[in-house]
């Protein structure tokens, strides 16, 4: 694990530079550059996003969690990271208002998926308050 956040982080320095270095010449290249490199960084994780997906699915099994629940809370977390991925990629590009669109609608479809799951939590309270 401290290896691969070694490797993250050469290989972003490494990409911030040459951005830095081509941006004067050729704007359009770096940003292609820095957009690649996430992209890059991104996939190099995904082996880690899986081992933690399946480990979360695991331990939902041994406690007899409803799997709907937990692929929900996943989902909302994918919708959150994605939202900021995009967010930070085209606040990089100079596009703060699209960025800030991006992360509305994040919010809005996270909520929105949130909604079975707080109902249930409501629900059940409300069956555990005496009446």
């Amino acid at each position: 694990m401290p290896i691969e956040i070694i490797q993250i982080v050469g290989v972003a320095l490494v990409a911030t530079f040459l951005a830095l270095i081509v941006k004067e010449q050729k704007p359009n290249f770096a940003f292609l550059l820095i957009v690649f490199v996430g992209c890059a960084i991104f996939l190099f994780l995904v082996d880690q996003i899986y081992a933690i997906i399946h480990m979360i699915e695991r331990i939902a099994i041994n406690a007899k969690v409803n799997m709907i629940y937990i692929e929900t809370i996943l989902k909302i977390v994918g919708i959150a990271y994605i939202a900021e991925f995009a967010a930070q990629i085209t606040k990089d590009a100079g596009q703060g208002a699209i960025a800030s669109k991006i992360e509305l609608g994040g919010k809005i479809l996270i909520l929105a998926m949130a909604i079975p799951i707080l109902t249930v939590m409501i629900e059940t309270i409300i069956q555990m308050i005496p009446s």
